[in-house]
């Protein structure tokens, strides 16, 4: 049975500050609760605007009420705060009036564009020099052995090297459809192309082959057996290039 982290935990692993098997920990229960998953997503989307808003870390430094963790800790109290009023309507409309509002309450299917997990997943890590890798692998053969131990019928990670890029680290994600994984390729120039991975969902929705463009970002995307993929890079810049090139090779 899985444990459930404390709320210090999830923040530290929102935040990244959570290293070990407690983040393995964490990653597993996300892996179980995708409505827990969803939240803790967001609160990553929400932590890095507050970096590319605040230009790092020193404003947290200089007010903490700023900080990521105690914006959130304000938000969940406020949430409970709503809650327990709607608690108490409903005891006060009585069994009539539940109907309608259990159909508020309900979470209503996003309609978010095919792969944008992965979009956001390529700003988190490729775009921020302060968020880690879960595994940096001394070469190519180990950082597929780290994908093949999560994700055993994926395909095999493009190879890149005749292009000058290298695998140079890899990270786990939780998404609405199950556990993610994001490659990251670099170049001698810094620049950064990702390699993306998760489960269509329970409603198996795999994708047709397919690119689209968002705040300077490509993302060119594919479904394989069991599998969505998608590979991310700047849209104007070489590695939008290397990327078509391999995917005529892998589709």
């Amino acid at each position: 049975m899985t444990m459930i982290p404390s709320e210090q935990d999830i923040h530290a692993y929102v935040d990244g500050r959570l290293d070990g098997e407690r983040r393995a920990a964490v990653e597993r229960y996300l892996a179980q609760n995708p409505d827990r998953a969803a939240e803790v997503q967001a609160w990553q989307r929400d932590a890095q605007r507050l970096r590319a808003v605040f230009g790092g870390t020193q404003a947290w430094a200089d007010n903490p009420a700023l900080h990521p963790s105690a914006i959130r800790q304000r938000q969940r109290q406020r949430q409970m705060q709503w809650r327990s009023l709607a608690a108490a309507m409903v005891l006060c409309l009585g069994v009539g009036g539940l109907g309608g509002w259990q159909a508020r309450g309900m979470r209503m299917e996003s309609a978010a564009a095919p792969m944008a997990d992965a979009m956001a997943a390529y700003r988190l890590v490729a775009t921020d020099a302060t968020a880690r890798p879960d595994v940096v692998p001394r070469n190519d053969d180990e950082m597929q052995a780290w994908l093949d131990e999560r994700f055993q019928r994926a395909t095999r990670l493009p190879d890149l090297s005749s292009a000058g890029f290298r695998a140079v680290g890899g990270r786990l994600f939780a998404t609405d459809q199950g556990p993610a994984a994001m490659v990251l390729y670099r170049d001698a120039a810094g620049h950064a192309i990702s390699f993306y991975v998760r489960p269509p969902g329970p409603r198996n929705r795999l994708l047709p082959a397919g690119q689209r463009m968002e705040n300077g970002l490509m993302a060119q995307y594919w479904s394989g057996p069991g599998y969505n993929y998608a590979m991310v890079s700047r849209a104007d810049g070489p590695a939008r290039q290397v990327v078509a090139r391999a995917l005529r090779q892998a589709i």
